[in-house]
């Protein structure tokens, strides 16, 4: 399915493949032979989503644009399924296994693997050729790479990387209410979208 958002219309090549149950809302521009499979969604919110020559998204994958930090994927990119790219940077040749995490701000370097179930922090930068293990957290630029059972120590490295001012623009301890509120405001754009591939 194709949606005007904001504006904006999907860019598709005749190269490309969009499923019939994927979605391309906005502002999303696909690069020659990208394949979107099905219940993937590629969602320009209020920046772009642009691909490379040779991409695949799986099944049930997001890729998220914002203003401050467009979703770049490289060429011959490789999203697993369930996996979440949120305003961020994946260079070419990465490989982001199935329900890996990228977020805000953060860079996944080339020929890097992000394993099942990582995390790349927002901010953060992955170093070319890097693998992140299996449900690891990367954090940090340069990215340090985390085990599960070191939250402490994580933590002490992510407090200073401004999730919720590089997410939603607060500072931390801003209540849910108010933080809910405005994610409401923000998302109600989408009543306004308006099919374009009927």
């Amino acid at each position: 399915m194709l949606l005007e958002h904001r504006g904006n219309r999907p860019v598709v090549p005749e190269s490309a493949y969009v499923a019939p149950t994927a979605v391309l809302c906005g502002a999303v521009v696909l690069g020659e032979r990208t394949r979107i499979l099905h219940g993937a969604v590629l969602t320009a919110e209020d920046g772009e989503v642009r691909t490379g020559a040779d991409v695949v998204v799986m099944e049930n994958a997001l890729v998220r644009g914002r203003a401050d930090h467009p979703a770049v994927l490289g060429d011959a990119v490789l999203i697993g399924p369930h996996a979440h790219i949120n305003g961020a940077v994946v260079e070419d040749e990465v490989f982001v296994a199935t329900g890996a995490s990228v977020f805000p701000g953060a860079v996944a370097g080339t020929r890097s693997e992000l394993r099942i179930n990582s995390v790349l922090h927002v901010n953060s930068r992955l170093a070319p050729d890097t693998v992140l293990p299996i449900g690891w957290i990367a954090v940090g630029d340069p990215a340090e790479l985390f085990s599960p059972d070191r939250h402490d120590e994580l933590w002490e490295v992510q407090r200073a990387m401004d999730f919720p001012g590089t997410v939603y623009g607060t500072p931390r301890g801003t209540g849910m209410r108010t933080l809910m509120a405005r994610q409401a405001e923000f998302y109600g754009a989408h009543r306004d979208d308006r099919r374009i591939d009927e």
